[in-house]
């Protein structure tokens, strides 16, 4: 039985993909373009991006924990959180950076360069909600620590959607024997 993710070009899986993202069919049947980080194959980038993530993500949340109950602990969290979000995020773009800037089709994928620029806003906006909370982690983090934290998850959300438009779509920095420029 044949899945609506397929045309009729037989076995070969072509997601239906709406006209406003970018697609090339030839990266469907290559067999993708291996990261340049990687340990036996295996790209780091995927790994190292993890924690960023997820203390971000995790900031949020204390940070609105901080609004709901003015607990010192969730102002104190969210400080430890940005900062362990930032300097492993700091890793992260090292290894991605590696891959942009040695791999050609990401280069020429409107993908890699919005993913580029979310992630380096991403850093930039942590940065400055760490330096705000820097020497008085309570008092700054209702508006702003807050409303900072809140753009950094939802350009976090937006960031791996286009890093996942990379992987899956693009197969870039997937296990394949492609080469690093352009099909």
């Amino acid at each position: 039985m044949e899945s609506t993710e397929t045309t009729q070009t037989g076995s070969t899986p072509f997601p239906n993909i709406p006209p406003v993202i970018e697609s090339n069919d030839s990266e469907y049947v290559d067999s993708g373009v291996p990261s340049t980080v990687a340990i036996a194959g295996h790209p780091l980038h995927p790994l190292t991006v993890i924690f960023p993530i997820a203390f971000l993500a995790a900031a949020l949340g204390s940070d609105f924990g901080y609004w709901l109950t003015r607990d010192f602990f969730w102002a104190r969290a969210s400080f430890w959180l940005i900062g362990l979000g930032l300097g492993l995020g700091l890793i992260a773009a090292a290894t991605g950076l590696s891959d942009f800037l040695k791999i050609e089709r990401v280069r020429k994928r409107t993908a890699g360069w919005v993913h580029l620029i979310l992630n380096v806003s991403i850093l930039v906006l942590s940065l400055v909600n760490f330096l705000l909370r820097l020497g008085d982690a309570e008092s700054r983090i209702v508006p702003w620590g807050l409303l900072i934290s809140l753009v950094v998850g939802t350009l976090t959300s937006a960031s791996g959607w286009f890093g996942a438009e990379l992987s899956y779509r693009h197969k870039i920095g997937v296990v394949g024997a492609g080469s690093r420029r352009y099909p």
